[in-house]
């Protein structure tokens, strides 16, 4: 099958890695993919699947939005003339592109499916900040002009459907993680930073994230000279959280790591991981963690506390996350033999529902049902 992915390459966040590991998965049965992205020019980075890559021009971009030229409709509509693609998958990157992917690839006659990653409160409740419910009420009337949608919960399937996207058109598919890439495994990161027991946070140290709430809980908690809390990431807020929250507190700020082994290797050493968000989708941080095999302690907020239910990990309430962290740093400091019962389940969690592989072959599935469903008129006859 012949697939124009559209997605994000830089700057690094969740968004990127999804894309990453998709087109890897599909490239790896068979496939031809055709990579879309928002840059100057070409550029290789490493872990990419080597791919006919498109730059589309853009004004600016960050982890959260990009601003496409005025010249990148054409230049894309240009492209996926001369791919003549199957299919048109859209990893959505919080752009005025994909308000017009819809009418652009009906001009083509290409089926169009999203990924719609946008974070959100969760079981029902109200989203957290206005800019996340801002972005669904924004996104929904597009979203029912693609062919399908692809979210991550029933949560999520619940929450766009109310805001009029067909049910029909949306497909629960969640993140998936290699198990074998991301397994328990030998880490010499303990000693390196001298710590017996080692709690780590990695994403974006932004306000959703929520990250002070665990600073705050951490330096309350008193935690003894053994332990040691690592922050993996960068974001607006780090350099005044950085300032208040130093190694004196035994915080050891790491910054945003490229290189996704040394980021593994971390997870491997790891007794604990904590993710304190307001908003999630479905963290592939929190997967990654659990698939390693480490305890894991995760807002229950998108689709994250599902998957830490029944014991796979401990969810914590939105209302008081640095008072029940004040409890949870500490017990999890004092008793290994929970953490290490905790990771054994994360990681039996991941290979029971969130495996790369299943979500290829889930994927796989959805494209031939929308061809299927297409007129045979609607195709380049490749």
């Amino acid at each position: 099958m012949r697939i124009a992915w559209i997605g994000k390459k830089t700057p690094f966040c969740g968004n990127v890695t999804y894309s990453r590991e998709i087109t890897n998965g599909l490239l790896d049965r068979g496939h031809e993919v055709s990579f879309l992205h928002f840059a100057q020019e070409q550029a290789t980075t490493d872990n990419w699947p080597n791919f006919q890559e498109v730059p589309l021009p853009f004004i600016y971009k960050s982890q959260v939005y990009t601003i496409p030229s005025f010249k990148a409709t054409k230049v894309l509509k240009d492209s996926l003339r001369e791919i003549k693609p199957d299919i048109v998958h859209a990893s959505l990157t919080l752009s005025t592109l994909d308000f017009v992917l819809p009418e652009i690839c009906e001009e083509l006659n290409l089926p169009l499916i999203a990924t719609f990653h946008t974070p959100f409160a969760g079981k029902g409740a109200k989203l957290i900040s206005s800019t996340q419910l801002l972005a669904y009420q924004l996104y929904a009337p597009f979203l029912d002009h693609y062919d399908r949608v692809i979210i991550f919960s029933q949560i999520q399937r619940e929450l766009l459907s109310s805001m009029g996207v067909g049910e029909g058109k949306i497909a629960v598919i969640p993140n998936g993680v290699d198990p074998v890439k991301y397994s328990p495994g030998v880490s010499q990161v303990k000693a390196e930073f001298g710590a017996e027991r080692l709690f780590v946070y990695q994403g974006r140290i932004a306000q959703e994230k929520n990250v002070e709430s665990l600073l705050r809980a951490w330096k309350q908690s008193e935690m003894g000279v053994n332990s040691k809390l690592l922050i993996v990431g960068d974001g607006p807020l780090k350099p005044s959280l950085e300032s208040f929250y130093g190694r004196e507190h035994g915080i050891i700020w790491l910054g945003f790591i490229a290189d996704e082994n040394r980021r593994i290797e971390i997870l491997r050493g790891a007794d604990v991981f904590i993710l304190p968000s307001l908003v999630e989708g479905l963290s592939l941080s929190l997967l990654e963690a659990m698939s390693c095999g480490v305890a894991c302690l995760a807002t229950d907020v998108g689709a994250d506390g599902e998957v830490l239910e029944k014991g796979a990990g401990v969810a914590i309430n939105t209302s008081s996350v640095r008072s029940q962290l004040k409890t949870l740093l500490p017990l999890c400091q004092d008793h290994p033999e929970l953490t290490t019962l905790l990771g054994e389940k994360a990681r039996k969690r991941v290979l029971e529902r969130y495996t790369l592989n299943d979500n290829i072959t889930q994927l796989e599935e959805l494209y031939s049902q929308v061809l299927a469903q297409r007129p045979l008129t609607l195709s380049w006859g490749i």
